[in-house]
């Protein structure tokens, strides 16, 4: 396992510190950087090296992963005297494992090109235990060349990747598959309401349903569908369509409905596995 390439992690919290420890068990040295202190002692006693900048983290690696939140924050990491671009070589990778928009990616890819970097669009699903097990999804665009180096990496962590295409791919990928996650959410809500007023025994039903056409992951993982980030994934989903020029009333009102999706999730949610909030 000995010279295998050190990874960099901006950003080592529910998900990334996982992915370090993924990344350690398959013999990568992995550096890291993150704005919490308890995160940083965390990963340091895993094994992880911690640097103060994602500045840093670009003059010691060639390879970073990006695990923060939306557009804003990778574009705080990306930019600046302590941002990655200020300081990765040429042929270095930038993998952005965050949720963004595809024209966001797009124009970082742009941006990164200019100075002989690629970037690996990378999000991933699949959510917290996935990645403690080592069995994340992978959403990929980038360059055939870029694929075939971020792959192996990427593999210690994920037990299925799908190459969609060129930059921008992945996170269309990530957006369609969070709009369907919320579309089942959703309907759950009011299929679940539905049900009690009719004194249906939820979790019987729901045994049903998962051997039939109603089955959805959201409904198998109902107890960890919590609407946290809902908003913005289909804020996402908005945008792209505006762009696009295309109506699409299904998605308009999923996006107003998670509004309320994480407070009733939270108080009043059906109990479709038997547990009230």
């Amino acid at each position: 396992m000995a010279g295998k390439e050190a990874v960099g992690i901006v950003g080592i919290g529910r998900m990334g510190f996982s992915m370090a420890k993924h990344l350690l068990r398959h013999g990568y040295p992995v550096i890291a950087c993150d704005l919490n202190p308890k995160q940083c002692d965390a990963a340091r006693a895993a094994g992880v090296s911690i640097v103060a900048a994602p500045a840093e983290l670009g003059k010691a690696t060639r390879f970073v992963i990006i695990g923060v939140g939306y557009d804003d924050e990778v574009l705080a990491v990306m930019d600046g005297d302590r941002g990655l671009l200020a300081a990765l070589q040429p042929g270095s990778v930038v993998a952005i494992s965050s949720t963004c928009a595809p024209e966001f990616v797009k124009e970082m890819d742009q941006r990164a090109r200019a100075k002989g970097i690629d970037i690996f669009d990378a999000p991933i699903c699949r959510g917290a235990k996935a990645a403690d097990d080592g069995t994340l999804l992978g959403l990929v665009g980038a360059k055939p060349e870029v694929f075939a180096r971020g792959e192996p990496i990427y593999r210690t962590f994920c037990s299925d990747i799908a190459h969609l295409g060129p930059v921008g791919a992945g996170q269309v990928g990530k957006a369609m598959n969070n709009f369907l996650l919320w579309v089942n959410g959703i309907a759950l809500i009011e299929a679940g309401r539905l049900c009690e007023a009719n004194d249906m025994d939820l979790v019987k039903l729901r045994e049903a349903l998962l051997m039939s056409s109603g089955a959805s992951d959201a409904l198998k993982s109902w107890d960890n569908v919590t609407f946290t980030w809902a908003l913005k994934d289909m804020q996402i989903v908005m945008k792209m369509a505006d762009k696009a020029g295309l109506s699409l009333p299904i998605a308009g009102a999923i996006k107003e409905l998670v509004k309320d999706g994480r407070r009733i999730k939270a108080a009043s949610a059906p109990a479709w596995t038997g547990k009230r909030a």
